[in-house]
C-alpha cells in the first residue's frame, strides 16, 4: 500500500551533514546575522506505509547560518529521544515506545539564549546546541512538568512565550502558560474544552488569549488498535475514553497508555462530525471560568495567520481546512485550505465568516513584531489539497485586498518563509522572506531569500542534499 506521506519530497534523507563551504547564487544581505532553523518528520527507522501518519516521524531539525554577508554552514541532525538515539548508537531501540519515542518533529525556536526543538500532544521538547546537537529535555528548567506546544507565540512587547498546550490524558482541559524570557513558566491555567481535541495553535491578541475547539478530536480506537492486541481492544478502548473526561481514572492509566503509542505510527487523533466547532475568547489575565464561547462552521484550523483587537471585537486571519482526518488517516488533505477572517463580535455575542482568499495555502505567516497586533501584510505557501507544495508563494496586502504571488518555476516547491526586517524599528514590509525550495531536477534545496517588498531573488544558498517537505521555522537572530 502506497503512502505519498513517504514518496517524493516527503520521503526521508538518510544522511547528516556538516558542509562549510556553500554555494550562493546572489549576495546575502549584510544585516542577517543568525540561523535560519526548520524542522519536520524524518523518519529513522523503515516504517509501515499502511501505518505511517506524516505528523510521526522521527524530527529532525536543518540549519543554515549566515553571517557578514556569507553562508558558513549548514547542518541537519536528528533530534535525540532516547529512541532516535540507540539506533543511532546501534542500539536495540524497541524498548522506546510512547514519549521517549515521539520525536520533536514539528517547530525550531530561540528562546531565553536556548534552542528548541518542539512537538505537541504531551511529547517532550528537546533543548538543542546552537550547532544543533541534543542537549537534552526541557521543561523549563522545572517550571513546566509536562508537554509543551508546537506553537508558542512571543508577546513582541515583553519577550514572554504565550501558548496553549494538550494532552489526552489531560481530558477535557488544555493548558495556557506563558513563558517569562528567563525560561522559565510564570502562569498556567487550565481551561476547561467539550472533549480532547487536536489544539494544533491558539491565537494572541494583546488583550486576549484565543482557544479553537474543533472537532478533530482524540480516538480511543484508533490508539488502541495501533498498542493492544485484538482481543483485549474493546475493554482497552473503554478504558481509554476514560481518560479523556468521561470518567476519572488513575494517572498511572493514562501513563501506561502513552507508553503503548509508538512512533512512526497512526496519529491517535480523528475528525468527529459530533463534535460542536466552537472559538474561546479569555482576557490574558482570566481563568477557564472568564471564556467565552462562539460557535462556527464545522471546519479545522491548524495555522492562524495573525489575530488583533479591533474596539469590542477580535479579528482572527485563519487557514481554514472543510475537514481533517475524516478519509485520509496520513496526512493533511481533505480540500483546498482557504485564508477567511473570523471577527468575534463580542458585544453581540456572535462571529462573523468571510473568505479573504480562496487559492489553497497553508504555513501562514506575519512580521513577528506584529503578533497579536494589527498587521498590513501576510505570507503563505500555495498549496495542492492539504499539505502539498503548489509551487509558489503568496503575499497578501489586508489593506488593499490584493494578493502576489512568485511563483518558483520548473516544479520547484516552496515550504514555509518568514519575514526577516531590516532592521529592529523598519516599517513591516522592510526586509526579506526566507524558507527552503525543493528542485526535484537536482533533487536539492536552496535556502531562498526573496526581497519582501518585490519578492525577487536576493540571493540562494545551495545545499548538498534536499530538505524534506516538513513544518515550522524561524530566524534565529545572534544574541
Amino acid at each position: 500500500m502506497g503512502n505519498k506521506f513517504l514518496e517524493g519530497n516527503f520521503a526521508p534523507v538518510s544522511r547528516e551533514h556538516t558542509i562549510t563551504d556553500l554555494a550562493v547564487t546572489g549576495r546575502i544581505p549584510d544585516f542577517l546575522d543568525g540561523r535560519y532553523l526548520r524542522n519536520g518528520p524524518n523518519p529513522l527507522s523503515e516504517v509501515d506505509p499502511a501505518a505511517y501518519h506524516w505528523f510521526m516521524g522521527d524530527g529532525m531539525v536543518h540549519g543554515v547560518r549566515l553571517r557578514d554577508g556569507k553562508a558558513e554552514w549548514y547542518r541537519n541532525r536528528w533530534v535525540r529521544n532516547p529512541a532516535v538515539a540507540a539506533m543511532l548508537n546501534g542500539e536495540d531501540a524497541s524498548r522506546f515506545c510512547g514519549l521517549d519515542a515521539l520525536g520533536a518533529n514539528t517547530n525550531v525556536i530561540g528562546h531565553a539564549g536556548k534552542t528548541l526543538a518542539l512537538v505537541e500532544a504531551g511529547a517532550p521538547i528537546y533543548e538543542l546546541t546552537d550547532e544543533l546537537d541534543t542537549v537534552g529535555r526541557c521543561d523549563f528548567d522545572g517550571t513546566l512538568p509536562g508537554g509543551y506546544t508546537a506553537h508558542p507565540k512571543r508577546d513582541p512587547r515583553t519577550g514572554e512565550l504565550h501558548a496553549v498546550s494538550y494532552f489526552f490524558g489531560m481530558g477535557n482541559k488544555v493548558q495556557y502558560s506563558v513563558i517569562d524570557v528567563e525560561g522559565h513558566a510564570r502562569r498556567t491555567v487550565d481551561v476547561e474544552v467539550t472533549g480532547s481535541p487536536m489544539m494544533h495553535d491558539f491565537s494572541l491578541t494583546e488583550r486576549h488569549v484565543v482557544f479553537y475547539d474543533l472537532p478533530v478530536t482524540f480516538n480511543a480506537e484508533m490508539a488502541v488498535a495501533a498498542s493492544v492486541p485484538s482481543a483485549l481492544r474493546t475493554p482497552a478502548k473503554l478504558v481509554v475514553s476514560a481518560m479523556v473526561g468521561k470518567v476519572r481514572v488513575p494517572d498511572p492509566v493514562t501513563a501506561m497508555m502513552a507508553r503503548k503509542i509508538g512512533a512512526n505510527g497512526g496519529l491517535p487523533y480523528r475528525w468527529d462530525p459530533k463534535y460542536p466547532a466552537r472559538i474561546g475568547v479569555m482576557p490574558r489575565e482570566g481563568g477557564s471560568g472568564d471564556v467565552r464561547w462562539f460557535e462556527v462552521e464545522p471546519c479545522y484550523v491548524f495555522h492562524p495567520l495573525n489575530a488583533y483587537d479591533d474596539g469590542d471585537s477580535v479579528v482572527l486571519d485563519v487557514v481554514r481546512h472543510p475537514k481533517m482526518f475524516d478519509r485520509e488517516l496520513h496526512g493533511p488533505d481533505e480540500g483546498g485550505p482557504t485564508l477567511d477572517r473570523w471577527t468575534v463580535d463580542l458585544t453581540a455575542g456572535k462571529v462573523l465568516e468571510e473568505r479573504l482568499d480562496d487559492r489553497g495555502q497553508e504555513f501562514p505567516r506575519v512580521d513577528e513584531r506584529l503578533v497579536g497586533r494589527h498587521h498590513r501584510y501576510g505570507y503563505a505557501m500555495s498549496a495542492d489539497g492539504g499539505a502539498n507544495p503548489g509551487g509558489s508563494l503568496l503575499k497578501h496586502d489586508f489593506q488593499t485586498g490584493s494578493r502576489e504571488e512568485r511563483a518558483f518555476g520548473a516544479g520547484r516547491q516552496p515550504g514555509e518563509f518568514v519575514f526577516v526586517p531590516c532592521h529592529e524599528d523598519a516599517a513591516e514590509d522592510d526586509g526579506v522572506l526566507m524558507g527552503f525550495v525543493f528542485d526535484p531536477a537536482t533533487q536539492r534545496s536552496d535556502l531562498t531569500i526573496l526581497d519582501a517588498g518585490t519578492l525577487e531573488t536576493v540571493a540562494a544558498i545551495h545545499l548538498p542534499d534536499r530538505v524534506p517537505n516538513g513544518f515550522h521555522g524561524n530566524w534565529v537572530a545572534a544574541g
